[in-house]
């Protein structure tokens, strides 16, 4: 007698143990079926998955198959899937990621021998996807605001992965949240980005002419420069930089390095005329201020302001060389001339720039 009972109870147990292994089966089968390659159209396919993703509700209602991992997996790969594929209705796509997001957590928790693995690392994959096709279509619809939000949440799901950070960046710009993007312009370069040179291109940029923070500016432009010594965007910034900090030393020294470097650069040999000339023309400010009967003192400043003068000549000739159509150069040349009284180049430059409609600058007195 006690076996018969025995009997009844295991095939009891057995009744109901299938009973909720049949429930994850429906689900693995309904998976199966929505997997299966075919033309569809979207709602088609919408149906399907989101039948399947019910299949998943009965499982993890019922107190036993809920501790499966299957049914976590699998109710994660139905829902990232239908994330990934409604791409019109965002709501929809976006509670559907909540869904999958609660179902991987699930799953790992319970997946202690690594069974489900495979699943529920594409279900990883596919809401990593679903969100940055969202953040690419809000873009191309220029809902820039929408777009910078998913790929910000794009970089918190895939911290590694430096075009994110680029595209959150590139993104913040188009609406003018500048610290936005020097911040994942940052990350990205940090992470070693293949465009890391342009990016601090960017943001050195941005931090001088638009957040207007010089002390951020100066210390991104002494990162680039330690990383590309020989980038002369850089080493032309920093000049710039020196020049108006009123350091002519450190200016004329940077641009040494850059007119040994490219001699030909007729940027570089106006640049480094106008360290010169520009000492020439603050000179001309104090002679001015100086008391005619203070002779001596004037004719101090004035032989020095002559030197500065003789010393930016040649860099403004060799600019001009190199570059015909700098009138800058021009303009400064005819000045000179007018200052040292040489009336044949001082004609000659004025016919260069005649020609050329320029217009002459304010010449220093003598």
């Amino acid at each position: 007698m006690k076996k018969v009972v025995l009997s009844i109870l295991l095939i009891g147990a057995a009744t109901y143990a299938n009973a909720q292994k049949s429930e994850v089966s429906k689900a693995k089968n309904a998976w199966g079926l929505a997997s299966l390659p075919g033309a569809k159209t979207l709602d088609e396919t919408l149906k399907s998955l989101e039948d399947g993703l019910k299949t998943t509700d009965n499982a993890i209602a019922n107190e036993k198959s809920k501790v499966m991992p299957e049914a976590w997996s699998y109710r994660a790969l139905f829902a990232s899937r239908i994330s990934f594929v409604d791409s019109l209705n965002i709501a929809n796509a976006i509670a559907k990621d909540k869904i999958a997001e609660e179902a991987i957590a699930k799953a790992k928790e319970l997946d202690t021998k690594g069974g489900e693995k495979e699943n529920i690392k594409e279900a990883e994959q596919t809401l990593s996807n679903a969100l940055r096709n969202r953040a690419i279509f809000a873009y191309n619809k220029k809902d820039f605001k929408s777009a910078l939000q998913f790929f910000n949440e794009l970089t918190v799901k895939n911290p590694q992965d430096t075009s994110t950070f680029v595209n959150a960046g590139v993104t913040a710009k188009q609406i003018n949240d500048y610290p936005e993007m020097v911040k994942n312009f940052k990350k990205a370069i940090d992470l070693g980005s293949k465009d890391s040179e342009s990016l601090y291109s960017e943001i050195i940029s941005t931090e001088f002419s638009q957040v207007k923070d010089t002390v951020a500016g100066t210390a991104l432009l002494e990162a680039a420069l330690a990383k590309y010594p020989e980038n002369p965007y850089f080493s032309g910034m920093q000049t710039d930089l020196y020049i108006k900090q009123g350091n002519v030393a450190k200016a004329q020294e940077s641009l040494a390095k850059l007119i040994a470097k490219d001699g030909k650069n007729a940027s570089y040999q106006y640049a480094m005329g106008d360290t010169y000339y520009k000492q020439a023309l603050d000179l001309q400010g104090k002679r001015n201020k100086i008391d005619p009967k203070k002779k001596k003192e004037f004719d101090e400043v004035t032989v020095k302001m002559k030197g500065f003068i003789d010393q930016a000549l040649p860099y403004y000739k060799k600019a001009y060389e190199l570059d015909p159509k700098m009138v800058s150069a021009l303009e400064n040349l005819k000045v000179i001339y007018a200052f040292k009284d040489d009336k044949v180049n001082y004609e000659a430059t004025k016919k260069l720039l005649d020609a050329q409609n320029g217009t002459p600058a304010a010449a220093p007195k003598k």
